[in-house]
């Protein structure tokens, strides 16, 4: 073999080995993502519609949703609906309209898999909330991406949703939350793709300033934000599910000012509080908050346009108009605003004991979950879905909210960035804190975490990319945390196996339905 030969030889060696990696690199960054949401998928359909009866709050949002796809809006029901329901007849709804505790765009959500599949279908129940669900791990992994630039990082973040108990069962059942999860999840990635329109808009500014010469003492005001407008609409849609997502607008839109100031600052503005607060402050207030309220009322057109709607007529009877100036507002916006004071009213004032309320103080500990569905078969075996996350991966995204924290407060103290932590952080507050701030003491429960566990998985994440290391790291160092995160990767896995039962409603056995109970607040 000559020397030509054999060059040529070892550099098509050289060559395949280099197109082998390529293409199995290839392979992961799509097939990873992929593989983990056909695991969504699976954990979500297969058996979805088990059991075949209402469980929990679906004897609401169901019937709901069915009453409101035929009426235009939500009918009162008989006492004993269920059971016909149950047996497969849906339509023992009545045009008399019933009081609502939540706007209807969660009810039209579900509603969709009930025009598929009928009213009959349990399935077809709880189609909408499972392809919810299964969108939200996929837009986990969105975000993931966005944030850390690494496919492994992305795979970790969507496949612990994926197989986390808390995010598997509102997908199962057809409540509200994971709903309202969703929308408030695309509304932050809309967040965060304007933060970074609006730095590379700002430096743009400045350079532009700069060679001409100009003062860049204020700053500018910043009106074309396509992407804030867009999150504005996805926070309206989110509250239009339930209240509780106008709390992302409001979180949100401080955000987006608190990186525009910092922004500022950064390129050396000297006003850059100022130019924050009396310049882009009233442009981002007027790009949001209307957006986000015409978004809301419009999710009433259903209730605007049936006359036979709650409380439609309300303004109409003697005495209810209201007078003055307020007497030009149109009849139909004066018994909207008293049908939506009504649901306030309710909402700020429940507190009827439940056995599975949870305070929120005690959500991040798990407490106590939510028994959603139980059924004892009398010969020896049971069937139950209970709403408990996997204790090990909600345990293990506590105690890295708590490390983020501390982490932040010393990057602000030693002048480090830590917009990665702060974003995380964000998403944390807009979910969690308004239920610890203001509804400490009223009937909740432990599901309405869905809103926020993407944060706390990303949280989790974000520590988790912290101990395998980076590449300038010394080996050791990098082999040690690889063993770390992979252990406890596997141990997640093993748990989820062993929980699934009890939140998929699995006949089991008693002995091995009593093995879950860890502590007594969990029976």
């Amino acid at each position: 073999m000559t020397i030509a030969e054999l060059t040529g030889s070892r550099l098509d060696d050289a060559w395949d080995l280099l197109m082998g990696r390529r293409y199995a690199r290839r392979i992961w960054n799509w097939g990873g993502p992929l593989v983990v949401v056909l695991i969504a998928s699976l954990l979500r359909l297969v058996g979805l519609g088990s059991p075949h009866e209402l469980v929990f709050d679906e004897t609401y949002y169901v019937k709901d949703a069915w009453s409101l796809m035929h009426l235009g809006f939500e009918g009162s029901w008989p006492p004993d609906a269920n059971t016909p329901f149950n047996a497969g007849d849906p339509n023992r709804y009545t045009n008399n309209p019933e009081f609502l505790a939540h706007p209807p765009i969660g009810k039209w959500v579900i509603s969709v898999g009930l025009f598929l599949f009928g009213g009959g279908s349990s399935f077809g129940w709880r189609f909408s909330t499972a392809i919810c669900g299964i969108l939200l791990v996929i837009l986990t992994m969105v975000i993931a991406w966005m944030l850390f630039r690494s496919h492994l990082l992305t795979v970790i973040a969507g496949g612990l949703l994926a197989i986390d108990g808390n995010a598997i069962v509102l997908s199962r059942v057809s409540l509200l939350d994971g709903i309202v999860a969703l929308f408030a999840l695309v509304g932050v990635i809309f967040a965060l793709l304007d933060r970074r329109m609006s730095q590379r808009r700002l430096e743009e500014w400045m350079a532009r300033r700069t060679a001409a010469g100009r003062s860049t003492h204020w700053g500018p005001t910043l009106w074309w934000r396509p992407w804030l407008i867009a999150a504005a609409l996805a926070f309206g849609v989110s509250s239009g599910v339930k209240w509780s997502g106008v709390y992302f607008l409001v979180v949100f839109a401080i955000y987006s000012l608190v990186t525009d100031a910092i922004a500022r600052r950064r390129l050396g503005m000297e006003f850059w509080l100022s130019g924050t607060a009396f310049k882009q402050g009233p442009a981002s207030f007027l790009l949001m908050v209307p957006i986000a309220a015409v978004t809301y009322v419009a999710s009433w057109a259903g209730w605007f346009l049936h006359g036979d709607s709650y409380d439609r007529h309300w303004a109409t009877y003697a005495g209810n108009a209201w007078t003055g100036l307020l007497a030009h507002v149109p009849l139909p916006l004066q018994s909207w605003y008293h049908f939506q004071a009504e649901i306030y009213n309710y909402n700020v004032n429940l507190h009827t004991p439940h056995s599975y309320q949870a305070n929120p103080l005690t959500w991040l500990f798990l407490q106590r979950p939510t028994s959603m569905y139980y059924r004892d078969f009398g010969n020896g075996t049971n069937a139950h879905i209970l709403d408990l996350a996997n204790p090990l991966i909600w345990w293990a995204c506590a105690a890295a909210a708590f490390f983020l924290v501390g982490r932040v407060v010393w990057g602000i103290w030693h002048h480090r960035s830590m917009w990665r932590e702060g974003l995380i952080l964000t998403g944390l507050a807009a979910g969690y804190l308004p239920w610890v701030l203001f509804y400490s003491t009223r009937t909740v429960f432990q599901f309405y975490t869905i809103a926020f566990e993407p944060y706390l998985i990303l949280g989790l994440v974000l520590v988790l990319g912290i101990l395998l290391g980076r590449q300038v790291d010394p080996e050791p160092r990098r082999v040690v945390g690889q063993r770390v995160v992979g252990i406890f990767l596997a141990l997640c896995v093993v748990l989820s196996i062993f929980f699934l039962p009890k939140w998929t409603g699995m006949p089991i056995p008693a002995w091995y339905a009593q093995i879950h109970f860890w502590f007594p607040s969990w029976v």
